[in-house]
């Protein structure tokens, strides 16, 4: 065996050495025959690209693939950071789509406040809120404008979209609100269309329940929720918010005013109710005690003078 393996040896070596030779020999010739500048040269290389490259054709298919291949990747690749920017897009028109609906919803708001007309005597004092003294068992806040300001206790206070609360303490420069969203805020409302009388009652949450509702199936969600004025303390009609329907399963008001920017507050000034002593003189009004209206009835007309003849 050991001579076998060695005679193929010793008669491979020489047969590699000599296809070797004869390749070095084949390329140097084929570089001169390629350097040389001849029209007789020129013309055989002419022959020999014609006759050799067309026949290639098979050989560059793979490379041509993996070139279509590289440039599909590309284009892949492309269309992914496109299809990303798109949708990075959409998120940004959806935020700005929500934002829109909440500014539709405010503007929705400010019609509603126009189309109320309000007690033309019904005047405000504009204060600016100092502090926040909300706590997970009161809901207040303190306004700068005081007893100088003719502030008094029990006026309404509004952030110009809803009511907010009622004065609670007056001092000489500052004044304190208990919000309706307070455990010991108790207001009389009136829930339209239907006209329902109601009390809305705090209970330290943003969105308070509604109490002692007289027919509960007259009212639905989103309708509009105003004061009714019955305690004599609010005047009727300010703009409370909407009925929502809780978790709980309980009749809520979503709050028309903006309770996370109370920057600033509209303190009305409630005139005092006129108190009626005697009902009827709604309807005559009293005659002025000595009136020449009701004075003695007009003198009958004197009688004609007659001229006494004498006789003759």
């Amino acid at each position: 065996m050991a001579r076998d393996r060695q005679n193929s040896e010793e008669f491979v070596r020489p047969l590699r050495r000599l296809l070797v030779a004869c390749l070095v020999l084949f390329l140097v010739g084929l570089f001169l025959v390629w350097r040389i500048d001849s029209p007789r040269v020129e013309r055989l290389r002419v022959a020999i690209v014609d006759r050799v490259v067309p026949s290639f054709d098979w050989a560059l298919t793979p490379f041509t693939k993996i070139a279509d291949m590289v440039d599909a990747f590309q284009s892949y690749a492309s269309l992914y950071e496109q299809n990303q920017e798109l949708r990075r897009e959409l998120q940004q028109m959806r935020a700005w789509r929500e934002t829109a609906l909440q500014l539709d919803q405010r503007n929705a708001r400010l019609l509603d406040l126009n189309n109320v007309r309000l007690d033309p005597q019904l005047t405000f004092v504009t204060g600016v809120v100092m502090a926040d003294v909300g706590s997970p068992f009161r809901q207040s806040v303190l306004l700068n404008v005081g007893a100088r300001d003719g502030i008094q206790d029990g006026w309404a206070t509004m952030d110009g979209l809803g009511l907010v609360g009622r004065i609670a303490g007056v001092g000489q420069t500052t004044s304190r609100v208990i919000l309706l969203t307070d455990s010991n805020s108790r207001l009389p409302v009136t829930i339209q269309p239907s006209g329902q009388r109601a009390l809305l009652t705090g209970d330290n949450s943003a969105a308070p329940p509604i109490e002692f509702l007289e027919n509960p199936d007259m009212v639905r969600p989103g309708d509009r929720v105003v004061s009714s004025g019955d305690s004599g303390v609010f005047p009727a009609g300010l703009l409370v918010g909407q009925v929502a329907e809780g978790t709980d399963g309980r009749l809520r008001v979503r709050l028309a005013a903006d309770y996370e920017r109370l920057d600033f507050l509209r303190v009305l000034r409630a005139r005092p109710v006129e108190r009626i002593a005697d009902p009827g003189q709604l309807l005559v009004p009293p005659v002025p005690f000595g009136s020449e209206a009701l004075a003695a009835e007009p003198e009958p007309p004197e009688a004609p003078a007659q001229d006494g003849g004498s006789g003759g």
